[in-house]
């Protein structure tokens, strides 16, 4: 079994972020951890624990968890391993922003159990920074990382985005350059996409703002990938690169169609061919538990064809690829013949330049025009 926790509280919403958070000056960190074992009682009957004997990761995403108070975050985690067995080596992520980051803070994060963090860097240009409406500074990061080793936190992941407008003048390079200085222990690389109801979107809509072109974004992947790879990190899915051993186990259960209970407002669970979210608002979420009532918004049962696509499209995702007898024998000549994928071993698995092509791979007429049915997944960036 695999939890995810929803951590909705934002100091500021970002200009291109459309994630269900709740912008809060002061954190209601002690009702938000009544809420969520609320709900945490409420699941411990859940169809989903039935061939999960052990919470092997827990991952607080948000939002951003690291706004909460370590004190409702021990509790939260003090509860899960009073009432379920949680592995030896569990993996137990915490998302945070490098002004959030102080001893005090690190050292209770550590305390409590965690032994991961990624941290929302985005870019370490002052001007970016403030575009995106980030509430931290580039010399804030360094900092952070320091006093996250200092409190016993070896595994670091940093979240970097690609892709912005050319008038930023952003220099992509030099954000690699400073993210590989760090020696994080892995990096996720985010493509920036405007997202309806957003700042961004309504600069976009305005004419104030000018989407990065096809060329410059698939330039700006390849370009990571390059330095990436040749610094030792092996990308090992479309977003993500690791030092050997450091890949996200989390996230890698999405990837693998593993067992997950997402509790908090807009979290998902999957298991099987089941599929059920909560409501998304922080306020609907807390009414709902507070009178005991089940905060689920909405469930779907996938079908054959459902399962099969995205068996597919998740394990494409991967540098472990999918069976040989999962991708259409046509759509595999073409695939090798442009360079998008190799075989080897019985296995299918995209190259770089087809990672920037995977939705349009998928959903070519060969897979049997089962594109409407890809699944959305609460993988945080």
């Amino acid at each position: 079994m695999h939890l995810y926790f929803h951590v909705p509280f934002c100091a500021r919403r970002c200009s291109y972020c459309d994630f269900a958070i709740a912008v809060r000056r002061v954190i209601p960190s002690d009702r938000y951890a009544d809420a969520v074992l609320s709900e945490w009682t409420r699941k411990q009957d859940h169809p989903a624990w039935a061939d999960a004997p052990e919470v092997q990761t827990v991952y607080f995403g948000g939002g951003t968890p690291s706004r909460l108070d370590p004190t409702a975050l021990g509790r939260i985690l003090e509860r899960i391993a009073a009432d379920r067995p949680i592995a030896p080596d569990a993996e137990i992520t915490l998302e945070a922003n490098p002004e959030d980051v102080s001893p005090r803070a690190a050292a209770a994060w550590r305390g409590a159990g965690v032994n991961r963090v990624s941290l929302g860097v985005q870019s370490f240009d002052p001007a970016v920074l403030g575009w995106m409406h980030r509430t931290h500074t580039a010399e804030q990061v360094p900092r952070a990382v320091a006093t996250l080793r200092d409190a016993g936190v070896a595994d670091l992941s940093l979240d970097l985005i690609f892709g912005l407008p050319a008038a930023l003048g952003r220099r992509w390079d030099q954000d690699l350059a400073a993210a590989l200085a760090l020696e994080p222990t892995h990096l996720s690389l985010y493509g920036l996409t405007v997202e309806a109801g957003t700042p961004l979107a309504r600069w976009t809509e305005r004419g104030e703002v000018t989407p990065v072109d096809e060329e410059r974004y698939a330039a700006e992947f390849l370009a990571a990938d390059t330095a990436l790879t040749g610094a030792g990190y092996r990308h090992y899915e479309v977003s993500n690169y690791a030092r050997d051993g450091r890949r996200a186990r989390h996230n890698g259960a999405y990837w693998r169609r593993a067992p997950f209970l997402g509790l908090g407002p807009s979290a998902h669970s999957g298991w099987g061919r089941e599929r059920q979210w909560n409501v998304r608002e922080w306020v609907a979420y807390d009414i709902a538990v507070g009178k005991d009532l089940d905060p689920t918004d909405d469930r779907e049962c996938l079908d054959d064809g459902a399962v099969a696509l995205e068996e597919l499209y998740l394990g494409l995702r991967t540098a472990d690829g999918v069976p040989t007898g999962l991708v259409d024998p046509g759509s595999l000549v073409s695939w090798t013949a442009s360079g998008w994928a190799m075989e080897e071993g019985g296995r299918v698995r995209l190259t770089p330049e087809g990672w920037l092509r995977l939705d349009a791979l998928v959903a070519s007429p060969a897979q049997g025009g089962l594109a409407t049915a890809l699944p959305t997944y609460p993988v945080s960036p």
